[in-house]
């Protein structure tokens, strides 16, 4: 590994910080799951509600992560606080969440991403170009560039903070002033009489599409199927936190951490919010599954749930699919990129902990953790040959919940198990703001607990076998 120091390097300022947290947000779920949301509700209104809903549950988390940041400015972020909230077990469980879910999961199924809509571009990588194949065992151009892009991004974040925070500024600016440019052409050029007359019929009108069927949709039945529809809409605007692990290396960080979360998170939602107002603009949100025509299939029934392609085809015809692609190629590249120089922040602050790999818990001569970057590069690129990292990503929002929620307790907590403990910035709204997010947070746990348990159980499994583990790391080191 070379030479190697003991102390990170401060080189992230606000924009680069702020930067962090729109990057990593911005995927490409936004061109996506809104179809979901419209098979679930069948209502313009309602899906407006779910995102503006979404988009309030977000900033108040962000906004009241700023006092723990501003609080305990550490590398790590999140495993912090809840360590010193609760008990290492808590710090570890989100942790070992974290590497084997949250963070692999989705940096697998972001690699994934980018490299199918690199197939637009190049019909080479494709699922059907299998270049090694086993029993039922594959591995398809789409998964070899997939790996290719994890790798690269974790050798570049190895070479040091200043480059992995260049690449990260470079495409979250583009991708945010493209995503902007398609929003000013959406709002003047895509429009659709037809599109924006039929939604407006059925504004408020909600009618869900299961199994074929249409389920009116009225009082209690529509709350939950709101709070069911929440999930993909805070799924793509997660990773917001990511900013919360890299506080060692944050100059002024009990300033820079808790604006940046409030910059970021706010620019995003707002953005979120102006690109679905396009959608309903551009096309109906109901559809016909099998429709001839873009039009006819409507939101909820976009080819392949692509409904940003969709919504820019009234404008630039069979050129939306290119153009959308290069979008999102450059949107899924910035995004990985954030994910994967944030996170090998708290493995090794865990392995400093004793609960992680003790040669992840050194810097390179670079001032980064690159061997908690090669872990995680190996464990996410075993996740996209493994091809369950779709499954695991519907497990995450459950699991990830569970960690938000907890977090925002141990707000609470600290104010009763530290009063003086210096807080440059403190919770905006305390206590009422943070309380609204954990009671709402619990009942969307609860809706999807009811409404989805194949989707919530296992990721509540996935925490809770980290106890076992904590225990038996925590008897190997003791021998050691």
């Amino acid at each position: 590994m070379g030479n190697v120091v003991s102390e990170f390097r401060k080189s992230i300022n606000l924009f680069d910080a702020t930067s962090l947290v729109a990057g990593s947000m911005i995927g490409s779920g936004i061109f996506i799951v809104s179809a979901d949301i419209a098979r679930t509700l069948g209502s313009p209104g309602w899906l407006l509600v779910v995102w503006v809903f979404t988009g309030l549950l977000t900033l108040i988390a962000a906004l009241s992560y700023g006092e723990l940041a501003s609080m305990m400015p550490q590398a790590g972020g999140q495993y912090v606080y809840l360590r010193e909230a609760y008990n290492p077990l808590s710090g570890f469980l989100f942790g070992w969440t974290l590497f084997m879910v949250i963070q692999t999961g989705s940096i697998a199924a972001v690699g994934m991403a980018f490299a199918k809509f690199m197939g637009v571009l190049v019909p080479w990588f494709s699922e059907k170009n299998i270049l090694f194949e086993l029993g039922r065992f594959k591995i398809s151009t789409v998964h070899a560039l997939a790996i290719a892009n994890i790798v690269t991004l974790s050798w570049i974040n190895a070479q040091g903070i200043r480059l992995g925070k260049y690449v990260q500024n470079s495409f979250t600016v583009t991708k945010i002033l493209s995503l902007i440019g398609l929003i000013v052409v959406g709002f003047f050029f895509a429009k659709s009489t037809g599109a924006i007359e039929l939604n407006s019929k059925i504004f408020w009108d909600a009618l869900q599409v299961k199994d074929g069927n249409l389920i009116p949709l009225t009082g209690f039945a529509l709350i939950a199927a709101i709070g069911t529809a929440s999930v993909g809409a805070l799924f793509a605007a997660d990773a917001w936190n990511n900013v919360t692990f890299t506080a060692g290396e944050t100059i002024n960080p009990k300033r820079n951490i808790p604006l940046s979360l409030f910059l970021g998170t706010l620019i995003v939602i707002v953005v979120y919010i102006l690109a679905n107002i396009v959608y309903l603009q551009a096309i109906p949100l109901r559809g016909v599954s099998g429709g001839a025509t873009v039009f006819e299939r409507g939101m909820q029934f976009a080819t392949d749930d692509r409904i940003g392609t969709a919504a820019m085809y009234g404008f630039f015809g069979s050129y939306a699919a290119i153009i959308m692609a290069v979008f999102i190629i450059i949107s899924t590249f910035g995004c990985n990129n954030g994910m994967i120089l944030s996170a090998a922040r708290v493995y090794y602050t865990m392995a400093n902990d004793g609960l992680f790999f003790k040669k992840v818990g050194k810097l390179n001569s670079k001032g980064v953790p690159s061997n908690g970057l090669l872990f995680q590069a190996i464990w996410a690129s075993l996740l996209c040959l493994s091809g369950t990292y779709s499954d695991l990503l519907d497990y995450v929002i459950f699991a990830v919940l569970i960690f938000y929620t907890m977090t925002i307790i141990g707000i609470f907590i600290l104010r009763k198990k530290r009063p003086d403990a210096e807080r440059p910035y403190k919770a905006f709204g305390y206590p009422i703001v943070p309380a609204i997010y954990i009671i709402m947070a619990t009942l969307i746990m609860i809706d999807l607990l009811i409404y989805k348990p194949n989707y919530t159980w296992p990721g509540l499994i996935i925490v809770l076998l980290g106890i076992p583990v904590y225990f038996i790391w925590r008897k190997f080191e003791k021998r050691n």
